[in-house]
């Protein structure tokens, strides 16, 4: 939420396993009421603290619509207005009125058939509320009479409800039957697409208020202009931002039109995350071999796809790897990657069982990679092949995936592995020196750990390489209070050119420095992806390159000459800085009765979990607790803890 938020996208709430309120936690109707408006609060709380004013006010009103209640395992669901349609001649209402009288504090008084505000009715006698006597109440009974197997009561309710069940669903029992009589009574597609039809807006409004957040380049040119007022006729932007996988070990590439319209036999400039305007890196211009409309499951072959549609393009997949910008015009800057608040921080080695099987597993690999945004799969330097993923369960339906979809073949895979990343808590203890291996240049450096905020604002893309130097050198200094000089000389990102580590040059009036600036740069990638402890990547270290002294001949300093030494220097730099190892740790959200309170303690204590909030949710008996647990230590929590507290937390 906090993500779509801060990418400009209006939310609409789904309150999933309504289910489990009623069959597991027998919660009455007014009950099921008071759990689903703490719910909607806590999402307008978030909500209200991420307010952008471009985007207007996006609080959650069930009585509008903006909400939909329902069970996506049963495939049932429902809207207020949905069943304000249904009261509205009964009452004599328009729609719109009764929605708002079905949610908050609205009872209905039967002795004057008048709505009010207050519980009571004149003659002291308790009223119901709208939501829970109109909505909550004839689910409830359906549950029941399904349950609890009273036929004959639910062939009068199936009947007045004008639901049509054949003769083989009539023959079912228990939740089978409550699928099928939920599903026909409020199918969940009908209310979720009348939500998202109704309630959100379409691109010609969105991209208007959203343009800022999509487009990199400058917001007065031709390409900006077109996606602001989501022109047919503009150039095309479009952006992809995920690789389905086709039968036939092909991939389409699915992504939206912002401006201008995508054709078949169209020649494009296919421009992956990594290009840069004005350079040829990362870039093909290459012909659309079809258009697609993704229909669900299946795929329609059409002519053309205008703007503001969701496409699928073929013949694109091997020039993108997972995400990229496909133009037609010359001047056009990337649209923004997508960010996720998540990092592949689990791993794991797979191999196939039959080694026969092996080209199989490196294809399968290759499709697991472009078809999830999330997941990483490399393979590590004795060969081994890792996929990682961002938890346990990610990495587990990863794998389910790999194994069904992609390969078909048995696997054996290792056990989960955490990436760690190293750092340094201090400034080096002296300048370090090395020396290239024939003698004649030298390299002088130092190592200093980034103030607080800094290594998440780089990994957040809000301080990047590609920015402009002087307004990137006056953030750091703003910020992070950097020296404006020393802020305007950052070389280089690591690794990967946008890590969150920065190499700064410190020097005064060195001779050839820039003509070594690309061997400094390829050894700093080298040394932050593999640090001096233990071979993990680098973070939020500042390496200073306090002076260089280089022989005057260029044949004696080559890159075999700068590059080895420059790594030793970099790995002594940080070994001097009291170095530290950090490990990736989750925030649990735990919800449990006070009585079951031991067993959480128990189970964090047991693998170094750390609470740092208890809060009592108002108006039930439910604790709600917060807590840091190392990913090392994740695996298999769940179990452990429904074991601990016997299934309450």
């Amino acid at each position: 939420l906090r993500q779509a938020l801060s990418e400009r996208v209006r939310p609409v709430l789904m309150l999933n396993k309504v289910d489990r309120a009623l069959l597991e936690l027998q919660l009455d109707p007014e009950e099921a009421y008071q759990s689903f408006a703490r719910t909607i609060e806590s999402v307008n709380v978030l909500i209200t603290t991420y307010r952008d004013e471009l985007l207007g006010d996006v609080q959650i009103e069930p009585s509008k619509g903006t909400a939909c209640f329902g069970s996506g395992l049963h495939q049932w669901g429902f809207t207020i207005p949905k069943f304000a349609a249904i009261y509205a001649t009964k009452f004599g209402m328009d729609v719109a009125r009764l929605s708002e009288m079905l949610w908050g504090d609205h009872f209905f008084n039967p002795a004057t058939k008048r709505w009010q505000n207050v519980p009571e009715a004149d003659d002291g006698k308790k009223l119901k509320r709208g939501f829970a006597q109109f909505i909550m109440e004839p689910i409830t009974q359906i549950f029941d009479c399904v349950m609890q197997n009273k036929r004959d009561k639910l062939e009068k309710i199936i009947a007045s409800l004008g639901i049509n069940l054949t003769a083989e669903d009539r023959a079912l029992e228990g939740r089978p039957l409550l699928k099928k009589v939920m599903n026909r009574f409020i199918p969940a597609a009908d209310s979720l697409l009348e939500m998202i039809v109704l309630q959100l807006p379409s691109p010609v409004v969105a991209q208007k208020y959203r343009v800022a957040n999509l487009y990199t380049g400058p917001l007065d040119d031709e390409c900006a202009t077109a996606i602001r007022n989501c022109d047919p006729n503009g150039p095309l932007m479009l952006y992809v931002s995920k690789m389905v996988p086709s039968d036939k070990g092909r991939f389409f590439a699915f992504g939206r039109v912002f401006s201008g319209t995508v054709r078949t036999g169209q020649k494009v400039r296919i421009q992956g995350p990594n290009y840069v305007f004005g350079k040829k890196d990362d870039l093909f211009i290459k012909n659309i071999q079809r258009t697609v409309l993704m229909m669900g499951r299946t795929t329609e072959p059409v002519e053309d796809i205008p703007c503001g549609n969701t496409a699928g393009l073929v013949g694109v997949d091997q020039y993108i790897s997972k995400s990229g910008t496909i133009t037609t015009s010359d001047n056009a800057y990337n649209i923004a990657t997508m960010k996720f608040s998540v990092s592949p921080v689990v791993r794991v080695a797979v191999e196939p069982k039959n080694m026969a099987d092996l080209p199989k597993l490196v294809e399968g690999l290759k499709r697991l990679s472009k078809s999830d945004p999330c997941v990483q799969c490399t393979t590590s330097a004795n060969g081994e092949h890792i996929v990682a993923g961002a938890g346990e369960l990610h990495l587990e339906i990863c794998l389910k995936d790999l194994r069904d979809d992609f390969t078909g073949i048995e696997l054996k895979i290792s056990d989960p592995v955490v990436s760690y990343s190293e750092s340094v808590t201090a400034e080096s203890s002296e300048v370090c020196l090395c020396k290239s291996p024939n003698k004649h240049n030298r390299i002088f450096m130092t190592a200093a750990p980034f103030k607080d905020g800094l290594a998440e604002e780089i990994e957040a893309g809000h301080i990047a390489p590609e920015q402009e130097a002087k307004a990137r050198a006056r953030d750091l200094a703003e910020k992070f209070e950097w020296d404006v000089s020393d802020a305007r000389k950052i070389w280089c990102f690591g690794p990967d050119g946008r890590g969150p580590n920065l190499l700064v040059d410190m020097t005064k009036a060195v001779a050839y420095l820039n003509e070594v600036k690309d061997s400094f740069v390829g050894a700093f990638g080298w040394a932050t992806r593999e640090g001096a402890l233990c071979d993990e990547q680098m973070r939020a270290i500042r390496f200073n390159v306090m002076d260089v002294v280089l022989h005057a001949d260029a044949v004696h300093r080559g890159a075999g000459q700068i590059m080895p030494p420059v790594r030793r220097c970099l790995y002594a730099a940080q070994l001097t800085a009291r170095p530290v190892l950090m490990e990736p740790i989750f925030l649990c959200d735990i919800t449990t009765p006070q009585e079951a309170m031991g067993g959480i303690y128990a189970c964090l204590n047991k693998r170094r979990g750390q609470v740092i909030s208890e809060e009592q949710r108002p108006g039930t008996p439910l604790l709600q607790v917060k807590a840091y647990l190392p990913v090392m230590e994740s695996f298999g929590f769940t179990a452990d803890l429904r074991s601990h507290t016997s299934g309450q937390a």
